[in-house]
C-alpha cells in the first residue's frame, strides 16, 4: 500500500496554472513546479506523469475558471448587446490589471508550439467552442429581440465576435492603453 497523498491536486494544479501562464510551457521548468506547487519532484512526476500532462491539466483548470466567469456576465440581466459589451469590458479590465501582462492562457498555449500537442489543441478547441457557443446563444436572444442585425447568421456573428475577443486578449498584452481597447470593443459590438 502506497503513502497517502499529503497535497491537494487542484492546488497544484491551480499554482502549476500560474508557472505556466506567467512563462509558458517552454520557458517552465520542473524546478518552477516543484517551488510553486511544494512538490519534490518524485511527487510531482508520481502525481502529474508528466509536465505535458500537468500542462493539460493547468489549461482544463483555466478553461473551468474562465467559463464560469464568462457565463456568469454572458447570462447576466441586460440586453444581449449589454451582456457582449459587459464581456469585452471584463475582459480589458482584467488584462490592463495584471502586471504581468499574461493574456489569455488559452490563447497562448494556442500559439506556443513547444506546448502544443494533439491534445494540448484540442483542450484549446474545446474552450473556444464553449465560449462560441454562449456568443451564439446571446446573440441569438439578440436577434429575436431586434437588437442585432438579422442579416448575418448568429453564428457567423458568435464566429466574428470571439475573434474580436480574443484579439482583445492579444492586443492587451502589448496595448496598455484603455482607450485603444475600447476602440476595438466598439468596432466589434458595431459589427452586431
Amino acid at each position: 500500500m502506497g503513502r497517502p497523498r499529503k497535497f491537494d491536486e487542484e492546488v497544484a494544479v491551480e499554482a502549476a496554472l500560474e508557472v505556466f501562464w506567467a512563462k509558458g510551457f517552454e520557458a517552465t521548468s520542473t524546478e518552477d513546479l516543484c517551488a510553486r506547487t511544494g512538490l519534490g519532484r518524485g511527487s510531482l512526476y508520481n502525481t502529474f506523469r508528466s509536465k505535458a500532462n500537468l500542462y493539460q491539466q493547468a489549461l482544463r483548470r483555466y478553461a473551468e475558471l474562465g467559463h464560469a466567469a464568462q457565463a456568469e456576465i454572458l447570462h447576466g440581466p441586460g440586453s444581449a448587446k449589454e451582456r457582449l459589451r459587459a464581456l469585452l469590458t471584463a475582459v480589458i479590465d482584467h488584462d490592463l490589471n495584471d502586471p504581468e501582462h499574461r493574456g489569455c492562457l488559452a490563447v497562448n498555449a494556442a500559439s506556443d508550439a513547444a506546448g502544443r500537442t494533439d491534445e494540448v489543441a484540442a483542450e484549446v478547441r474545446t474552450q473556444f467552442t464553449r465560449i462560441e457557443g454562449m456568443l451564439h446563444d446571446v446573440i441569438l436572444a439578440g436577434q429575436r429581440a431586434g437588437e442585432i442585425t438579422t442579416d448575418r447568421d448568429a453564428r457567423q456573428l458568435a464566429r466574428s465576435f470571439l475573434a474580436g475577443y480574443y484579439g482583445l486578449r492579444v492586443l492587451a498584452k502589448v496595448v496598455h492603453d484603455r482607450a485603444a481597447l475600447v476602440d476595438v470593443l466598439e468596432g466589434t459590438l458595431a459589427a452586431l
